[in-house]
């Protein structure tokens, strides 16, 4: 599946809006920018749409405003707990601070995740060599 990139502006704006807190870890999924608390997500931009990670009341609450809907990267792929934030929000930086704020605060107190170990290196499978006569 191809996905495009998201606008600058979106991306300045998601930038904008992220908590000057030194926990905040801000790297890419999807291709895109997304922002970590203790190794658990909670704001990303998906192609042209910034989503949340909220709490069951807070995720309701958002629901109520006009274009709000769960987040699903793929179709039938819907990633619970994530709200993709209506453009409403998304040009009030007021606005978009307060709930990525919001969002930030949920992940933060979530239990930290661990580290995933390094996966070890597989031994590959020899190939015979080809001379340059085979090889043509």
């Amino acid at each position: 599946m191809t996905w495009k990139k998201s606008p600058p502006r979106l991306i300045e704006a998601f930038d904008g809006a992220l908590p000057r807190d030194p926990r905040v870890e801000r790297r890419a999924m999807f291709g895109c920018p997304c922002a970590f608390v203790n190794r658990n997500m909670f704001a990303g931009l998906h192609q042209d749409t910034l989503f949340i990670r909220l709490g069951q009341d807070q995720r309701a609450r958002l629901r109520t405003l006009r274009d709000a809907r769960p987040f699903e990267p793929m179709p039938g792929r819907v990633m619970r707990e994530y709200v993709v934030v209506p453009e409403a929000v998304v040009a009030t930086p007021r606005g978009l601070t307060s709930i990525v704020g919001e969002a930030f605060r949920y992940a933060a107190a979530l239990p930290a995740k661990r580290p995933r170990a390094a996966r070890a290196a597989r031994p590959r499978p020899e190939r015979p060599r080809r001379s340059r006569a085979q090889r043509s």
